[in-house]
Order: structure tokens, then C-alpha cells, then sequence
């Protein structure tokens, strides 16, 4: 077999063979090549020691970007390319990273230390695939197998939990029963893992094909992260018309139905979180409510999110998304309007496409008849938008400067007149026209 490997990335490998260093191309780009997939990465092995890596490429840019762990980044006319020792590793006592690592010469030892099959396999243009634990095979069976035993390489590092649900998530590959285990036995080691690392690996199977499988098959995974979430499981909505799954399995559909824009994703798997614990029956016919789940999951939203220490703009955007995916402006011009007002065009559109993957994650008849009414709304929203009207208090045609002109101190009241202003261009009962704009401001004023 051959593997089209990139050419910046072949004369790498090229100088180090020349110099007498055993060098392969290996991991996730050895992975998504077999796959038919173009890595995003091609990263080296060698059994050249980092100082050596340094003198073959002399005269090169190379930065010591890991150099206590054996990597060195080369920075080459194709993008960086990260060339790493061979290497064992001793104990990870504190569940992330090796307490030790010894440069070994052998490439067995190297792929011995990685963390599933799949991704322990590497090539050499001159010697061919390295497949010494039978990743090949495991990609083909779409199987996803720990190197060795799995307990053990799941406590060297809890991350590889999830690392294990975003490859499964993303390549269709299903967990081999040891594994599987593993995965559900050592999930509390998550316990130790810093938030951001589990943020990052979160967005990933959020963001994969398969989301929405992971979070049904591997639900005591999610809990460990967020505990709050686990009443969703098996929650009977006691809407029958309306809703065929508990809630945590409806959250799991409407992700899966969504387009993989992150905070569209992460605002589904947020959305209904507040549900169990705004539950109410009608005494007469039982039927559930959930009337204020929105807020109370945006709320929740919120609190995970800061716990996950994810950027603010991505916090507000998805906790305004979750508050807002029960609005229901329908095909109302003024209505839109008020809705682009408060949340702008670019939010408005996102909360859209949330609101189209929560339909159709409800009964099938119910679901049909949410996506006509959605397409109507949408098709007015676009025709809006077309149209460039004023959304926000940037766009009026007048700023703050134009209010102090008229004898307004900078401040809060500046705020409030502006917001004033586009509250009645937003109902189109005032045109976004300076002069128009400024009368209408010196008006309110007079009303002080």
C-alpha cells in the first residue's frame, strides 16, 4: 500500500532516512488517509533523539516547541510539522501526563505507549504501514480497541475517555466490549481532568456525526461532567402528541439533526435541561408543562458553561440561543423584527437552525407541521434581511455623539434614548432617517 503523503512533509522524512534515522509518518494522519480522509496533520516519528532531529534539519527553522517530551517543531513551506523521538513512558501520576519518557530507538515501543489502535499505526515510504496492533483491522470492522489493556491506558490519562467517544462519534467506530467497560468503569477519573481539555473534547463529539449515538449509548459518561443533566434521563415528557422520547433522548435527536456549528450544537444539548425541574401536570388530563424550562435552562446553561471556562461570546450566544428556542415570532413582519432587535441577525439565524433540529426531534406529525410554519418564518426572516434594515443600535443613523449634541451628558440616558429609537424603527414607526431620527430623539427629551 501506498499513502499520499504531502511533499513537505516527505522530505522531512527523506533527510532524516538519509541521515540514518529509522522516520515514519504516523497517528491521526496515518488514521484518516487509510480512511480516505485528508489529515489535517501529518506528524513524524523517528528514532533520531530531539538534539539530532536539530542537527539534521541545521540551518531550517525549528522550534523546541516540546522538547521534553522529544518533540520539535520544523517549520516548513507546506505549515509547521511537529517530528517526535521514539519514546516509552513511565507513570502518570497526576492522570495527564508521563512522569518519565525515555527516547527509545525501537518503533514498537513508540506505538506500544499510544492511546487505541487506530491510532497506532504509522508509514514509511520506504517500509510501508507499521501496523503492530492491528489498527488496520480495527478501522476496517469499525471497531475502536485500547493499546493493551484498556484500564490502564484510560488512567494514564481519564481524557481519553472522551477522546474515545469524539473518534467513535466521528469515524462510526463502536467501543470492542473491553473497552466499552473500561469507558463506563474509569469515567469518575474525569474527576481530574481540567475543565478546558474536557470543553474541547465536549465540542468535538457534539460537533461529530454521531453526537447524538455517544450521548445515548455512554449517558453516565455525560453525567460525570455535568450532574445536573442526569434527571433528563428517562424523563417522561407525558406529551404523547408531541413528544416519543424522554428528554434526554429527544436532546440527543435534535443534535443529531443539527448542522455542526458549535454553539447550534451546544444550545440543543443545553436546551431542555431545565425541563425535569419545571415539570407540572394538569390534574385533569395529566398532560405535562415545562412553562419557564427555557430560562431555567439557559440559566443552567450558563453555570456549566462558566464551569467549563468557555469563552464568554460562546457562553452568551448559546445560553440567548437556549432562552430563546421556544420564541415563536411566526410569519409576523413586526414580530421578526423585534426578535432581530433583541438578539441580532446573526444570533437570530443560528436560533433558526436550533429551533429547526428541536422540530423535528418531536412526533413525526407534529415535526411535519413545525417545519411548514419554520420555512414560512424563515422565508420572511430572509426577506428582511434582504431588505438591510436597522437591527441593532449600531445600525440607527444616528450614535451617541449625535445625543450628546443635543445636550445629553455621556451615560446610561444616552443608552436608553438610543434604545428608544430603534424600539420605533424596529416597529417601523419611525424611518432609520438622521433627521427623522434626531426629531423624534429632541421630542423625547422634551418629555422629560
Amino acid at each position: 500500500m501506498t499513502l499520499n503523503i504531502p511533499e513537505y512533509a516527505a522530505l522531512a522524512l527523506d533527510r532524516l532516512e538519509a541521515a540514518g534515522y529509522e522516520s515514519y509518518v504516523v497517528g491521526g494522519c496515518v488514521r484518516d488517509a487509510l480512511l480516505g480522509r485528508t489529515p489535517h496533520d501529518w506528524d513524524i516519528t523517528t528514532s533520531a533523539a530531539p538534539e539530532e532531529v536539530e542537527a539534521v534539519f541545521r540551518g531550517s527553522r525549528v522550534l523546541e516547541t516540546g522538547i521534553k517530551h522529544g518533540t520539535v517543531t520544523l517549520m516548513t513551506g507546506g505549515g509547521p510539522l511537529e517530528i517526535t523521538a521514539f519514546r516509552s513512558e513511565g507513570d502518570y501520576s497526576d492522570g495527564r501526563r508521563p512522569d518519565s519518557v525515555v527516547f527509545v530507538r525501537d518503533i514498537h515501543e513508540d506505538l506500544l505507549r499510544r492511546d487505541f489502535t487506530v491510532n497506532a499505526m504509522a508509514y514509511s515510504p520506504r517500509r510501508g504501514l507499521r501496523d503492530d496492533f492491528g489498527g488496520r483491522e480495527d478501522l476496517s470492522g469499525r471497531i475502536l480497541r485500547c493499546v493493551g489493556r484498556a484500564d490502564d491506558r484510560l488512567r494514564e490519562d481519564a481524557l481519553r475517555i472522551l477522546r474515545a467517544l469524539r473518534f467513535c462519534a466521528r469515524y462510526g467506530l463502536a467501543a470492542e466490549p473491553e473497552t466499552d467497560a473500561a469507558l463506563r468503569r474509569n469515567r469518575a477519573r474525569l474527576g481530574n481532568v481540567s475543565a478546558e481539555r474536557i470543553f474541547s473534547e465536549l465540542k468535538g463529539i457534539l460537533t461529530a456525526p454521531g453526537a447524538g449515538t455517544m450521548m445515548l449509548s455512554y449517558p453516565e459518561i455525560f453525567f460525570t461532567v455535568f450532574p445536573e443533566m442526569e434527571p433528563m434521563l428517562g424523563f417522561d415528557q407525558h406529551r404523547p402528541d408531541a413528544h416519543i422520547y424522554d428528554v434526554w433522548e429527544h436532546t440527543a435527536h435534535a443534535v443529531d439533526a443539527a448542522p455542526d456549528i458549535v454553539e447550534v450544537r451546544l444550545a440543543l444539548f443545553f436546551h431542555d435541561c431545565g425541563k425535569p425541574a419545571t415539570f407540572t401536570a394538569d390534574p385533569d388530563t395529566g398532560r405535562g408543562h415545562f412553562y419557564t424550562h427555557p430560562g431555567v435552562s439557559a440559566r443552567m446553561a450558563d453555570a456549566m458553561l462558566r464551569g467549563m471556562k468557555s469563552d464568554t461570546a460562546a457562553r452568551e450566544t448559546v445560553t440567548a440561543l437556549v432562552e430563546n428556542h421556544e420564541s415563536k415570532p411566526g410569519a409576523n413582519r413586526k414580530a421578526l423584527r423585534r426578535l432581530l432587535r433583541r438578539l441580532g441577525p446573526d444570533t437570530t439565524l443560528l436560533l433558526y437552525e436550533v429551533r429547526r433540529a428541536d422540530a423535528l426531534a418531536h412526533a413525526p406529525e407534529l415535526a411535519a407541521r413545525l417545519a411548514v410554519e419554520l420555512e414560512a418564518e424563515s422565508a420572511l426572516l430572509r426577506e428582511i434581511l434582504a431588505e438591510e434594515n436597522c437591527f441593532t443600535v449600531k445600525d440607527l443613523a444616528v450614535s451617541g455623539r449625535d445625543m450628546i449634541s443635543l445636550g445629553l451628558s455621556p451615560g446610561p440616558e444616552i443608552g436608553a434614548v438610543l434604545d428608544a429609537l430603534l424600539g420605533e424603527v424596529t416597529d417601523e414607526t419611525l424611518p432609520n432617517e438622521r433627521s427623522a431620527l434626531l426629531k423624534r430623539a429632541e421630542e423625547m427629551l422634551r418629555q422629560k
